[in-house]
């Protein structure tokens, strides 16, 4: 697991294996991002196509949702399910 980031969930008791890449973005969920900076983000350190890179993240981050692991927060006023939505 060299570089691999592992979640342990307190609630269900359930490890999680996020790979190195994985553990990057859940690093950048820390403090409220938006998929949209997330996304920014690792086009600047990785070479990859951005509507891939995109499409990588929305889908990590709905696995992550979808665990309980992380809820989605959306600015006050604002409607969820765009590409800002924001992670945290």
């Amino acid at each position: 697991m060299d570089g691999d980031k592992v979640l342990l969930s307190l609630s269900s008791g359930k490890y999680y294996n996020m790979g190195k890449l994985g553990g990057i973005i859940w690093e950048r969920t820390a403090t409220p991002v938006t998929r949209r900076d997330i996304v920014a983000q690792l086009l600047k350190e990785y070479e990859v196509e951005p509507a891939a890179c995109d499409q990588q993240v929305a889908d990590f981050l709905q696995d992550l949702y979808a665990e309980g692991l992380l809820e989605p927060v959306t600015h006050a006023g604002a409607q969820g399910g765009g590409a800002g939505d924001t992670a945290g």
